[in-house]
């Protein structure tokens, strides 16, 4: 993150990304996620999750604890605190539901002028926004991010570091077909862990467990049926809905040995 920093002032190079890593050491898979890429592994037909998505809903109570020790940060324009509905004015003095850093749940609040702000958070599920403009909290770059039309700064709230999970290849005993999945979020927007697990079954039992090439075809079917197909109306799955609009990179890499197994 430091030299992507230094690239911007040396190099006039600008924006970011999401990163997620997966380094073998020892009989262990270290996987570390900044973002909102995702990885599993499936072993014997069983989803185990090696990553977490980092997005606004996710981290809301590290983002609200930083914007209340920080409130230089939010400029005036963002309140830390999260209400399920932008606040009108006709609604000053009303009591309605809110959450603040150090709540899972919901309380009563009467509201006041401060309320009236734009909310630190803001939207459900991909829609969710931090400062009404990025829809991941943790990632590489982005210095010179900020909020449209304003000289607020994103970048304090968006972290660098990632999550780590490890999983220890040497306490199970795994065949051909175990294998680790990692995909950006263009994949998982639209398939889901267990329609991953369905493809990846069905693609490894057409091939024989020895050929290398089998690992790839997965690889680039999870990537065409995310995608979809082009019609009229843009690129549809079949169930009609939308395809994935964003960049889809997959990798599938076996945790197995080759040979014949029953």
């Amino acid at each position: 993150d430091d030299q992507i920093e230094r690239e911007r002032a040396s190099q006039h190079l600008a924006g970011g990304c999401c990163a997620l890593a997966a380094i073998y050491l020892m009989g262990k898979f270290y996987v570390a996620n900044a973002g909102d890429s995702r990885a599993i592994i499936i072993r014997n037909g069983e989803i185990i999750p090696m990553s977490r998505e980092f997005t606004p809903e996710t981290e809301r109570q590290r983002l609200q604890f930083l914007a209340l020790l920080r409130p230089e940060l939010l400029g005036k324009e963002f309140t830390h605190l999260e209400f399920p509905r932008r606040i009108q004015p006709k609604e000053l003095g009303k009591k309605m539901l809110y959450r603040d850093q150090n709540m899972n749940g919901w309380a009563y609040k009467k509201i006041e002028e401060d309320d009236l702000k734009f909310p630190l958070i803001f939207g459900e599920g991909k829609k969710a926004r931090m400062m009404a403009t990025i829809g991941v909290t943790r990632g590489l770059g982005d210095h010179d991010l900020k909020v449209f039309s304003s000289n607020i700064h994103i970048k304090p709230f968006l972290s660098c570091f990632p999550e780590v999970r490890v999983y220890d290849l040497t306490q199970y005993e795994h065949c051909p077909d175990d294998v680790l999945v990692l995909g950006t979020d263009g994949l998982w927007d639209v398939t889901s862990d267990r329609e991953v697990a369905g493809v990846v079954m069905e693609v490894l039992t057409s091939y024989e467990p020895n050929d290398p090439c089998r690992y790839t075809m997965v690889a680039q079917e999870l990537v065409v049926r995310s995608r979809g197909v082009l019609k009229e109306r843009g690129w549809r799955l079949p169930n009609d809905k939308l395809g994935s609009g964003d960049d889809i990179s997959v990798f599938v890499i076996p945790l197995g040995g080759p040979g014949n197994y029953t």
